[in-house]
């Protein structure tokens, strides 16, 4: 019992204690401010480093058609083949063609001969016209009023003919340019040419692939570290291959509210895939130096983002706008200069007009 009077007495003692340290401190700061914690702003580098998905595409891609009715004749290339531009890739059988073009062909010939009788038949009477009344005038002029019909029906004959030839020409099925063919849907014997047909073959070119990316609005005014960016395929991930920027598309999708950047990866050895997906790593960077603060510096509500300025003593609410988020810190945008207090952890309490006392 009288172990317990004695520690109580302790205890009473040492409350008694503690109040009057309070009230000596209270004596000592009789105005009651607020402490908090602040930081002096500070313009810095901002990098930001992010990993965003793409897709693949061929540089070029062209579906080929027949511009000819007719039956495939040759087929000289399949699915997988790797082909040269120029190279003839199928022929297609047409003998109604040829023999409208040997037909034209003899017409061309039936007309020269027509034009050249007339044409040498006018030289003389034009000759012998030097001389006084020796042909008449109509003469003449009937004589190369003939003439001048011949050339215009071999003029004629030969644009027909040479029109004729080009239609023969699309017998021969070529490649507009060196790539792979990606699809075939003929075989020997296939009645090709007619309207809505389905392409006779589809050829890529995968020496340099499109990789297009859609960059989200936020980070598409800021610089992209050497224009380049790095990427993997599920296909190969132990690989990384080098993309460099090569075009943007200059809007912002409103859906998604992403721009789409196109890069082009060399692809010469075929290893890439046209159609596959890649995970792209970039780094973005500012052009000049911006403001960053600690996260908990910037306070968000419904209605509003803001930092807590210190000015004199007092505070003050500054609208800011958010720029990158790199985790434990974010760059912010404001009526900020650098040098001033700010609070480093934010709260909607701390209203503008509380008297504060800065520690840093």
């Amino acid at each position: 019992m009288h172990m317990r009077s004695s520690l109580f007495i302790i205890l009473l003692s040492f409350l008694a204690a503690c109040h009057e340290r309070q009230a000596a401190v209270a004596k000592n700061d009789p105005s009651g401010v607020d402490t908090v914690k602040v930081f002096l702003l500070q313009a810095d580098s901002v990098k930001k480093g992010i990993s965003l998905p793409g897709e693949l595409s061929p540089l070029d891609n062209v579906q080929i058609r027949a511009k000819v009715q007719g039956y495939i004749r040759k087929m000289n290339v399949d699915i997988g083949s790797r082909v040269r531009k120029g190279q003839v890739l199928a022929v297609i059988d047409a003998p109604e063609i040829n023999t409208r073009v040997q037909e034209l062909n003899e017409r061309v010939q039936a007309a020269k001969a027509k034009f050249q009788s007339s044409k040498d038949y006018f030289e003389r009477i034009n000759k012998a016209a030097q001389a006084d009344g020796v042909i008449a005038p109509s003469e003449w002029q009937r004589t190369k009023n003939q003439m001048l019909g011949d050339s215009s029906e071999y003029h004629a004959a030969l644009l027909s003919a040479a029109s004729l030839k080009q239609t023969g020409d699309y017998l021969t099925i070529i490649a507009p340019f060196s790539g792979v063919i990606s699809k075939r849907n003929i075989v020997v014997g296939s009645f090709v040419g007619n309207t809505g047909d389905t392409p006779l073959f589809e050829l890529e070119d995968n020496s340099v692939l499109r990789l297009r990316v859609a960059v989200p609005e936020a980070y598409t005014s800021a610089l992209l570290a050497g224009n380049t960016g790095e990427l993997t395929t599920r296909s190969l991930p132990d690989r990384k291959f080098k993309a460099t920027l090569k075009r943007k598309s200059g809007i912002i999708d409103n859906e998604t509210r992403t721009e789409v950047w196109e890069f082009e990866v060399p692809n010469a050895g075929g290893e890439l895939k046209a159609g596959g997906y890649a995970d792209v790593k970039m780094l973005f960077l500012r052009s000049k130096p911006s403001f960053i603060v600690p996260a908990s510096a910037m306070v968000t509500t419904l209605e509003k983002r803001f930092v807590i300025k210190v000015e004199n003593g007092s505070t003050r609410w500054v609208d800011v706008r958010a720029g990158f988020n790199m985790g434990e810190k974010s760059e912010l945008f404001g009526e900020l200069k650098a040098g001033d207090t700010l609070v480093l952890k934010g709260n909607e309490e701390l209203k503008t007009g509380i008297k504060v006392v800065s520690r840093f």
